[in-house]
């Protein structure tokens, strides 16, 4: 399902997501029809835009937090040009299962990175621009006293849906490092052992609640 209320803008990113395999149900231009569309048409992915009508503030963010706590298992992408602190840590709190995003629209410079980033959210993972990260987490600064530099510079990147071999490459040190380290996160925010995956995204969200 694709809400976006640009014509130019939906058909570029209806086409995008053709592309990449996915089957597009429908592609609609306001939060009212996101909401109608989804509850007719049962979609496994949702990507809509923050911004729309029929208020043009950001019902899209809004009909998006309202689709996933009707629907735990639906995976929701947001595109924006804003960041909205209160309904952006909403939605990220929702992740469960299914996965969740929020990137920022002038930040996607390749197609293939909107491309990936879609096919994680699809995958049950949680995807964040680096920017509303840094935003969410300076607003909530407490919990961040218990990590270090670098266990915050790595949780950061985890975000991001960086893989711990991608996170390594990046941070130029050994994957068992990065290993150590989302071990030492996971500690210090009392995360009881489980599914590695389902670890990783309630240590990103812990940082991401307001």
């Amino acid at each position: 399902m694709l809400a976006e209320d640009g014509a130019l803008v939906r058909e570029g990113i209806g086409a995008a997501l053709t592309r990449f395999g996915y089957d597009v149900l429908a592609a609609v231009g306001d939060a009212d029809s996101l909401r109608s569309a989804t509850s007719a048409l049962d979609p496994d992915l949702v990507v809509a835009d923050v911004r729309m009508p029929p208020d043009g503030t950001d019902d899209g963010l809004r009909a998006a937090v309202a689709l996933r706590s009707t629907r735990p298992g639906l995976a929701v992408l947001v595109l924006s040009q804003y960041i909205e602190l209160t309904y952006a840590a909403e939605l990220l709190d929702s992740a469960g299962d299914a996965g969740v995003g929020y990137l920022l629209k002038n930040r996607i410079t390749d197609i293939t990175v909107f491309g990936d980033a879609v096919a994680q959210v699809v995958a049950g993972r949680t995807v964040v621009d680096p920017t509303v990260v840094r935003q969410l987490l300076r607003r909530n600064r407490d919990p961040l006293q218990r990590l270090s530099d670098r266990e915050r510079e790595v949780l950061a990147l985890m975000a991001e849906g960086r893989s711990n071999a991608a996170i390594a490459r990046q941070l130029r040190v050994t994957d068992a490092a990065i290993g150590k380290h989302i071990t030492g996160i996971f500690t210090k925010l009392d995360l009881e052992p489980a599914g590695d995956d389902n670890r990783r995204v309630l240590a990103v969200l812990a940082y991401l609640r307001g």
